[in-house]
């Protein structure tokens, strides 16, 4: 399955649709993993150093990569330069990247509107709410389908893509990142596995597709 649509290898769809297809089918799925990080009370990583830091480093990471790539952008303008090789196009695909899967797809579309209570707030780990599997629309008032978090960590893989040298180092480190964020999210009782796994492939297909139609040019990843 060499073939690629858009940029995204087709087994990369496939594998989105099979993955979502078994969460739909087998729901259990999502509460035995939460319930790994459940001890009867509380999710054990919720309030935890480990926890907190993936939690709270998404904004700042983010905003910090947003905002010296706009410096280095507005330096170049302004001597002439391509520091960085962050031109127009590069700049308008970083925009593209950090605004419309994570913030336009995940958090606006889906994250305010399916209504998927979180782990914590269901009455299976001691909340007030039904469960709702992955993929149905729930009245539950909820926001946990699917995870901002892990789509604004996962958008780094964008970044990654920039790197001519070193990609495939870059690429794990961007992954990494965003699995060590969705762990936090998943283990602090804020997400279910479902909702991480939906990000990522998310915005591994959406940023792919920036890639091609800003750059004109496959990301031969």
């Amino acid at each position: 399955m060499s073939q690629k649509i858009f940029n995204v290898k087709l087994y990369w769809y496939v594998l989105f649709i099979v993955i979502s297809a078994i969460f739909i089918v087998f729901p259990q799925i999502d509460i035995y993993v939460s319930s790994l990080f459940f001890d009867g009370k509380r999710f054990t990583l919720n309030g935890t150093m480990f926890e907190e830091f993936f939690y709270y480093s998404v904004k700042p990471v983010l905003i910090s990569l947003f905002l010296g790539s706009l410096f280095i952008f507005i330096y170049n303008k302004i001597t002439k330069k391509t520091l960085l090789n962050l031109t127009s196009s590069v700049m308008l695909y970083i925009v593209l990247v950090l605004s419309v899967a994570p913030g336009l797809i995940v958090n606006k579309t889906l994250k305010d509107n399916w209504g998927r209570a979180r782990p914590a707030e269901t009455t299976i780990f001691g909340g007030k709410k039904e469960f709702t599997p992955a993929f149905v629309l729930s009245d539950q008032d909820g926001y946990s389908f699917s995870s901002g978090h892990s789509a604004a960590a996962f958008s780094l893989v964008g970044f990654a893509l920039l790197f001519r040298k070193r990609r495939k180092l870059a690429m794990f480190v961007a992954i990494g990142y965003g699995v060590f964020v969705s762990i936090a999210r998943v283990g602090a009782g804020g997400h279910f596995f479902s909702d991480v796994v939906t990000s990522f492939f998310i915005v591994w297909i959406a940023t792919h597709i920036f890639y091609r139609v800003v750059f004109k040019k496959d990301s031969d990843v």
